[in-house]
């Protein structure tokens, strides 16, 4: 249910104004399942490693470092079930698998770039502010 302004206007149904009502806060909110298959440690290295075009298994695996077989083959099949990742396999043997992200797939690892990339600028800063609030 869209928020109502003093004026009688409507704000759209933004994730701002969603949280503000709580909706997003329901355990019930499906977009929830979703915000954690992107915002997941390897969700958001996935998606960004795919904004650099099509990669096989093996080579994502190689990319993202630090990733299991398990978690990396988990993570897609969520991204693919989503409707951000595109899996396409080719009748070969050995079995020849690409991934790649679909329009909307772009769309959202565009997002999650940005916050990649603050992340990234801020990082000196934001070491700094850990570093000062360790316990001794």
């Amino acid at each position: 249910m869209p928020d109502s302004e003093p004026s009688g206007a409507t704000r759209p149904a933004t994730v701002a104004n969603r949280l503000r009502s709580g909706e997003l806060f329901d355990p019930d909110c499906p977009s929830r399942v979703v915000l954690q298959h992107v915002s997941s440690r390897w969700g958001v290295l996935v998606l960004v490693a795919l904004l650099a075009g099509t990669h096989r298994f093996s080579d994502l695996r190689r990319k993202i470092g630090g990733v299991s077989e398990k978690m990396l083959a988990q993570t897609l099949q969520f991204l693919e079930l989503d409707g951000f990742v595109l899996r396409k396999s080719y009748p070969v043997v050995p079995p020849h698998v690409e991934y790649s992200l679909t329009p909307m797939g772009t769309e959202v690892a565009r997002h999650v770039e940005g916050l990649v990339d603050w992340i990234e600028g801020n990082l000196p800063k934001i070491l700094e502010e850990q570093r000062s609030r360790q316990i001794s």
